[in-house]
Protein backbone atom coordinates (compact mmCIF):
# COMPACT_ATOMS: atom_id res chain seq x y z
CA UNK A 1 0.00 0.00 0.00
CA UNK A 2 2.77 2.45 0.92
CA UNK A 3 4.63 1.83 -2.09
CA UNK A 4 1.62 2.31 -4.60
CA UNK A 5 1.18 5.72 -2.73
CA UNK A 6 3.58 7.93 -4.95
CA UNK A 7 2.44 6.71 -7.78
CA UNK A 8 -0.85 7.18 -6.71
CA UNK A 9 -0.24 10.63 -6.06
CA UNK A 10 1.11 10.97 -9.23
CA UNK A 11 -1.76 10.29 -10.95
CA UNK A 12 -3.81 12.75 -9.34
CA UNK A 13 -1.51 15.23 -9.99
CA UNK A 14 -1.61 14.62 -13.54
CA UNK A 15 -5.64 14.60 -12.89
CA UNK A 16 -5.31 17.90 -11.14
CA UNK A 17 -3.14 19.34 -14.51
CA UNK A 18 -5.69 17.56 -17.16
CA UNK A 19 -8.77 19.59 -15.30
CA UNK A 20 -6.59 22.46 -15.51
CA UNK A 21 -5.76 22.35 -18.95
CA UNK A 22 -9.23 21.22 -19.81
CA UNK A 23 -10.31 24.50 -18.16
CA UNK A 24 -8.12 26.83 -19.86
CA UNK A 25 -9.35 25.31 -23.38
CA UNK A 26 -12.83 25.55 -22.65
CA UNK A 27 -12.44 29.33 -20.91
CA UNK A 28 -10.36 29.71 -24.33
CA UNK A 29 -13.14 28.81 -26.34
CA UNK A 30 -15.99 30.47 -24.35
CA UNK A 31 -13.35 34.34 -25.34
CA UNK A 32 -13.32 33.23 -29.03
CA UNK A 33 -16.83 32.50 -29.42
CA UNK A 34 -17.87 35.94 -27.55
CA UNK A 35 -15.89 38.13 -28.80
CA UNK A 36 -15.72 37.08 -32.53
CA UNK A 37 -19.54 35.36 -32.75
CA UNK A 38 -21.43 37.42 -30.47
CA UNK A 39 -19.30 40.41 -30.50
CA UNK A 40 -19.06 40.38 -26.78
CA UNK A 41 -15.52 40.14 -25.25
CA UNK A 42 -15.02 39.36 -21.63
CA UNK A 43 -12.15 40.04 -19.64
CA UNK A 44 -12.63 37.72 -17.13
CA UNK A 45 -12.08 34.81 -19.59
CA UNK A 46 -8.36 36.24 -20.29
CA UNK A 47 -7.11 36.59 -17.21
CA UNK A 48 -8.86 33.58 -16.56
CA UNK A 49 -6.61 31.85 -18.99
CA UNK A 50 -3.26 33.45 -18.35
CA UNK A 51 -3.67 32.58 -14.21
CA UNK A 52 -4.83 28.59 -15.34
CA UNK A 53 -1.98 28.90 -17.50
CA UNK A 54 0.58 30.05 -14.93
CA UNK A 55 -0.59 27.25 -12.42
CA UNK A 56 -0.90 24.29 -14.98
CA UNK A 57 3.13 25.44 -16.17
CA UNK A 58 4.27 25.74 -12.21
CA UNK A 59 2.16 22.52 -10.61
CA UNK A 60 3.26 20.38 -13.90
CA UNK A 61 6.85 21.26 -13.23
CA UNK A 62 6.27 20.76 -9.75
CA UNK A 63 4.31 17.55 -9.35
CA UNK A 64 4.02 15.87 -12.71
CA UNK A 65 7.34 16.16 -14.65
CA UNK A 66 9.34 13.44 -13.73
CA UNK A 67 13.19 13.76 -13.76
CA UNK A 68 14.13 11.54 -16.52
CA UNK A 69 11.64 14.14 -18.90
CA UNK A 70 13.80 17.12 -17.93
CA UNK A 71 15.52 19.06 -20.49
CA UNK A 72 19.65 17.82 -20.32
CA UNK A 73 22.91 18.76 -22.37
CA UNK A 74 22.39 15.06 -23.24
CA UNK A 75 25.68 15.76 -25.86
CA UNK A 76 27.50 16.20 -22.57
CA UNK A 77 25.54 13.33 -20.41
CA UNK A 78 26.48 10.84 -23.24
CA UNK A 79 30.52 11.57 -23.80
CA UNK A 80 31.38 11.48 -19.66
CA UNK A 81 30.78 8.77 -17.51
CA UNK A 82 28.78 7.35 -14.49
CA UNK A 83 30.36 8.85 -11.75
CA UNK A 84 30.93 12.36 -13.96
CA UNK A 85 26.82 12.20 -13.98
CA UNK A 86 26.98 11.79 -10.45
CA UNK A 87 28.96 14.91 -9.56
CA UNK A 88 26.72 17.13 -12.57
CA UNK A 89 24.29 16.22 -11.19
CA UNK A 90 24.99 16.65 -7.23
CA UNK A 91 26.38 20.24 -8.66
CA UNK A 92 23.13 21.04 -9.91
CA UNK A 93 21.14 19.63 -7.32
CA UNK A 94 23.33 22.26 -4.73
CA UNK A 95 23.22 25.05 -6.92
CA UNK A 96 19.55 24.94 -7.54
CA UNK A 97 18.70 24.11 -3.92
CA UNK A 98 20.91 27.31 -2.86
CA UNK A 99 19.05 29.39 -5.29
CA UNK A 100 15.91 28.36 -4.20
CA UNK A 101 16.58 28.28 -0.47
CA UNK A 102 18.14 31.26 -0.68
CA UNK A 103 15.45 33.48 -3.01
CA UNK A 104 12.82 31.99 -0.80
CA UNK A 105 12.78 35.05 2.13
CA UNK A 106 12.10 37.46 -0.66
CA UNK A 107 9.86 34.87 -2.45
CA UNK A 108 7.55 34.65 0.77
CA UNK A 109 7.80 38.45 1.46
CA UNK A 110 6.78 39.34 -2.05
CA UNK A 111 3.86 36.78 -2.22
CA UNK A 112 2.42 37.59 1.10
CA UNK A 113 2.87 41.14 0.51
CA UNK A 114 0.44 40.74 -2.74
CA UNK A 115 -2.70 40.72 -0.46
CA UNK A 116 -3.18 44.12 -0.98
CA UNK A 117 -3.83 44.12 -5.11
CA UNK A 118 -6.55 41.94 -6.44
CA UNK A 119 -6.74 40.71 -10.02
CA UNK A 120 -8.85 43.06 -12.05
CA UNK A 121 -11.88 41.20 -13.54
CA UNK A 122 -12.27 38.07 -10.74
CA UNK A 123 -11.03 40.32 -8.52
CA UNK A 124 -8.82 37.50 -6.84
CA UNK A 125 -6.01 38.31 -4.47
CA UNK A 126 -2.41 38.05 -5.53
CA UNK A 127 -0.87 36.48 -2.87
CA UNK A 128 -3.64 33.20 -4.01
CA UNK A 129 -2.74 33.63 -7.44
CA UNK A 130 1.07 34.09 -6.81
CA UNK A 131 1.19 31.07 -3.96
CA UNK A 132 1.39 28.54 -7.18
CA UNK A 133 5.39 29.74 -7.07
CA UNK A 134 5.58 29.06 -3.15
CA UNK A 135 4.50 25.34 -3.83
CA UNK A 136 6.67 24.76 -7.15
CA UNK A 137 9.64 26.34 -5.31
CA UNK A 138 9.42 23.86 -2.19
CA UNK A 139 8.63 21.23 -4.52
CA UNK A 140 12.29 22.33 -6.22
CA UNK A 141 14.37 21.85 -3.37
CA UNK A 142 12.86 18.76 -2.07
CA UNK A 143 13.69 17.36 -5.86
CA UNK A 144 16.67 18.95 -5.73
CA UNK A 145 17.68 17.07 -2.51
CA UNK A 146 16.42 13.84 -3.97
CA UNK A 147 18.76 14.11 -6.29
CA UNK A 148 21.49 15.02 -5.13
CA UNK A 149 20.71 12.73 -1.90
CA UNK A 150 20.88 9.89 -4.83
CA UNK A 151 23.59 11.34 -6.42
CA UNK A 152 25.93 10.76 -3.51
CA UNK A 153 23.96 7.30 -2.25
CA UNK A 154 22.37 5.87 -5.16
CA UNK A 155 23.31 6.19 -8.42
CA UNK A 156 23.28 8.98 -10.83
CA UNK A 157 21.35 9.76 -14.01
CA UNK A 158 20.96 7.27 -16.63
CA UNK A 159 23.25 7.78 -19.55
CA UNK A 160 21.74 9.30 -22.97
CA UNK A 161 20.03 6.21 -24.84
CA UNK A 162 19.03 7.80 -28.40
CA UNK A 163 16.76 4.63 -29.05
CA UNK A 164 14.75 5.93 -25.80
CA UNK A 165 14.40 9.29 -27.03
CA UNK A 166 11.49 11.49 -26.64
CA UNK A 167 10.19 14.51 -29.46
CA UNK A 168 13.99 15.73 -28.99
CA UNK A 169 12.23 18.91 -28.25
Amino acid sequence: MVRRLPAWLHRRAEDVLVLMLLAMFLVFLLQIVSRYVLNLPMGWTHELSAILWIWSVLFGAAFVIRDAEEMRFDLIYAAVRDRTRRLMALGTAVVAVGLFVWAMPATWDYVTFMKVEKSAYLRLRFDWLYSIYIVFAVAMIARQLWIGWTAIFGRGPDAYDPTKASSGV
